[in-house]
């Protein structure tokens, strides 16, 4: 903790923040931790804010451990706080003064809302977000685009996720499918998902972590697997874990994403809402794509997605 202070001084002194930290940044990136996709994601938030002419000193970035090792955010609060992160928006929310926007990125949107609902009236006045989510819409097109047979569809609800069921009802209905889901239970997902895998023809993982973690995945993968019902899944470790499909965002396309609201928001216009990712990737498995007899082209179901993407 002493070295995260130290750490912590020195950026400031180095950043221009002189003695006491007299200086306030312009903008503070927070990071839940160094490396990876956050500094990945940082590094284009960066990126973005220079095309604004936000000087590198302007921008201090710190760890969520650093933040709490200092009251950096709360003596000289910065014009605008990026966290990257679900522990960095808790750190933030957690520490630092109602002034100021916030923007938080990498971070679920479920996660996001609960964190929120929690603080309360602590929260900062101006708060937004760009989630890791991927439009239901999106994700039902590259189903249809890779499986056109596929009309029913699977999903597997946690508590984290039981929220959303009514958008991606709107979602799958509009485009003439059928959505047959089970909410997981304590000590049930097994028998839930194999009521399940009787009935669809494909299951859509939505990021739930009740459902969907370290302990579970290889069980249902394999599940589905010998069922030979495809799984189309938010995260490019599901695809190399046996996932036929994933669509997600890199973290450069969030950063991005992310620094264009920031700098939107520099230059005197309003937080925007928190949204849904806009930019994306789609990562194919195709070793479970053949042994399930498909024949499918990562570059060309791309091409597809992106010319249906103005659709709801």
């Amino acid at each position: 903790m002493a070295r995260a202070l130290l750490r912590s001084l020195a950026l400031c002194w180095c950043l221009g923040f002189g003695a006491g930290c007299a200086w306030g940044a312009t903008v503070a990136i927070v990071a839940a931790e160094l490396g990876g996709a956050y500094t990945e994601a940082a590094d284009a938030v960066v990126e973005q804010l220079r095309r604004q002419g936000v000087a590198a000193s302007d921008v201090v970035r710190l760890t969520a451990a650093e933040l709490d090792a200092s009251d950096v955010l709360v003596r000289n609060p910065p014009r605008l706080t990026v966290t990257l992160g679900t522990e960095a928006l808790g750190r933030v929310l957690a520490k630092a003064p109602r002034s100021g926007a916030v923007i938080a990125g990498l971070i679920p949107r479920t996660s996001y809302e609960r964190m929120v609902k929690e603080a309360g009236k602590s929260a900062p006045g101006s708060l937004s977000a760009v989630f890791l989510d991927q439009p239901f819409g999106r994700q039902l097109d590259l189903v249809r685009l890779a499986l056109p047979a596929a009309q029913q569809v699977g999903v597997l609800w946690g508590a984290e996720s039981e929220s959303l069921q009514a958008a991606l009802q709107a979602a799958i209905s509009s485009r003439g499918m059928v959505l047959k889901s089970n909410t997981v239970v304590a000590g049930a997902l097994f028998s839930g998902l194999k009521n399940l895998l009787g009935n669809v023809d494909v299951l859509l993982a939505v990021a739930d972590t009740q459902v969907y973690n370290g302990a579970t995945l290889p069980n249902i993968l394999l599940a589905t697997y010998r069922a030979r019902i495809p799984v189309v899944a938010f995260s490019p470790a599901y695809v190399k874990a046996g996932a036929l499909l994933a669509l997600y965002s890199t973290p450069t396309q969030i950063g991005n994403q992310v620094g264009a609201m920031a700098r939107a928001t520099l230059q005197g216009l309003p937080l925007a809402p928190p949204q849904l990712a806009q930019d994306y990737t789609v990562a194919l498995n195709e070793h479970v794509a053949r042994s399930l007899d498909l024949t499918l082209d990562v570059k060309t179901l791309t091409e597809q997605l992106r010319r249906m993407d103005t659709r709801p």
